[in-house]
């Protein structure tokens, strides 16, 4: 589900749009100025939210961006395994979620740590 649609120039560092169907998250960002009989084009250079794979793509500047909803959620570890059993702090939902092995070796139970869920799909980002 998308929740707006925005213009690749007005695509900022930091910001989170769909690239090839996945979200992502703009890394860098170049804008060439117009040509005599052109357009501007945009230079993106964007990295994925979910497994970190770099993407590098060119469009006009007036091509439209989708951007995906992402909710920053926090949560309690409850146990460990191949994926994090999480409890979320708000409505008490237990749920399974992905973790990066970096952060899967700072984690124990009972600890407090901020996971998206990111067009239905969750992923751990940091410990609290």
């Amino acid at each position: 589900m998308v929740l707006k649609i925005i213009n690749a120039t007005e695509a900022k560092v930091g910001a989170n749009i769909i690239v090839d169907g996945e979200s992502c998250s703009v890394k860098k960002m170049d804008v060439s100025k117009t040509g005599k009989h052109g357009h501007s084009k945009v230079r993106i250079e964007a990295v994925n939210i979910l497994s970190g794979q770099k993407k590098v793509f060119v469009v006009p500047g007036h091509d439209k961006i989708e951007v995906p909803i992402v909710n920053k959620r926090k949560g309690q570890v409850l146990s460990i395994g191949d994926k994090v059993s999480l409890m979320d702090l708000e409505n008490f939902e237990t749920i399974e979620v992905a973790c990066s092995k970096e952060i899967k070796q700072e984690l124990a139970e009972n600890d407090n740590v901020e996971y998206w869920d990111v067009e239905g799909e969750n992923i751990i980002k940091r410990k609290l």
